[in-house]
């Protein structure tokens, strides 16, 4: 496993730091989620490091950290990530978080205890257990809800109707795609980003464990990783496999990118 192209920054300089999370025990359907932090790596490569927009250099801000690799018991290892996540914090950095199935999220949002969870994504994932599992990785909303007040979804499309009973309260807003390039952040307070590949439309990212049409455009999530950026204390991308040609990681690896420079942009000097 190589590094993130660019993430050359060293560790007590780096602004962010790269963290590998390749879980990939509660997939549905698609399973190869375990492939995700390295195959966004690998098709990073092309990208240049330098960002015209921010005149910024990605060598200048960030390091990899690794994977922190996952054993049988969930709830503890994701209680060690959330420690080594807290580190960073700790110690200024700002962790991206590579997935590895959704459920690694619950360890960014411990560690981040962000105000509002943004999430770009396909599904609602408000399910309080699935298929018996509190962690799967259909259940992460319900989980950032006994940790930020509110939660925001972009791009949801699908869900069972139980869950949609529960997005019609008042701390869940559901932008549906149709929706999502006209939606600015309104909220107050420190957000945490996460980014689901599957909410991308299928036809740009078909490497994922559960596919939806109807999705989003690139363009349209490089647009919400950009405003919600300079509110963002976590963030995360999540849900790439080894199922494609390698669209979604490399969708992946830019938006991580574009995160970055956007963050960097608003927050640093």
């Amino acid at each position: 496993m190589g590094d993130f192209p660019g993430a050359r920054a060293a560790l007590d300089d780096a602004a962010y730091a790269v963290v590998g999370a390749p879980l990939d025990v509660s997939t549905t359907f698609r399973p190869g989620a375990r492939f995700g932090p390295d195959r966004i790596r690998r098709f990073a490569r092309p990208f240049d490091e330098y960002d015209q927009r921010t005149g910024r250099h990605f060598s200048d801000l960030a390091c990899d950290s690794g994977d922190v690799s996952p054993w049988g018991d969930i709830p503890d290892y994701l209680d060690f990530l959330t420690g080594q996540l807290s580190d960073h914090h700790d110690d200024g950095r700002l962790p991206l978080l590579l997935g590895g199935e959704h459920t690694v999220t619950v360890a960014g949002l411990r560690a981040a205890d962000p105000d509002v969870y943004v999430c770009l994504d396909a599904h609602l994932d408000l399910y309080e257990a699935y298929a018996g599992d509190e962690y799967a990785h259909a259940t992460v909303t319900s989980h950032a809800l006994d940790i930020a007040d509110e939660a925001i979804l972009l791009g949801a499309r699908t869900g069972s109707e139980d869950e949609w009973d529960r997005a019609a309260e008042a701390d869940v807003t559901v932008v549906p795609p149709e929706d999502v390039g006209g939606w600015t952040p309104d909220f107050d307070g420190d957000a945490y980003l996460s980014v689901d590949i599957d909410a991308a439309d299928p036809g740009f990212a078909p490497g994922t464990g559960t596919p939806e049409p109807f999705g989003l455009e690139p363009r349209e999530m490089r647009d919400v990783v950009r405003a919600v950026a300079p509110q963002s204390v976590g963030f995360d991308i999540v849900e790439v496999n080894d199922r494609d040609d390698g669209q979604a990681a490399s969708l992946a690896g830019k938006l991580l990118q574009t995160f970055v420079f956007a963050h960097a942009e608003a927050t640093l000097d």
